[in-house]
C-alpha cells in the first residue's frame, strides 16, 4: 500500500510539499517529522484503475 505525506505549513496548515511512499516508509518519516516538531498530514494514495 501507498501513502501520500503532506507536510503542512507550521502557521496555516496548508499543505506545501507531498510526497507518495509505501508503507514501509511511514514510520520514518513520521519519526523524522516527530524530532523536528514538522506537522505532516498522512492518507492512502490515490489508486489509478489499469
Amino acid at each position: 500500500m501507498r501513502f501520500e505525506i503532506l507536510r503542512l505549513d507550521d502557521v496555516d496548515g496548508t499543505p506545501v510539499d507531498t510526497t507518495v511512499v509505501d508503507a514501509a516508509s511511514v514510520n520514518r518519516i513520521v519519526q523524522q517529522a516527530a524530532s523536528i516538531g514538522q506537522r505532516i498530514w498522512i492518507r492512502p494514495a490515490a489508486t489509478t484503475a489499469s
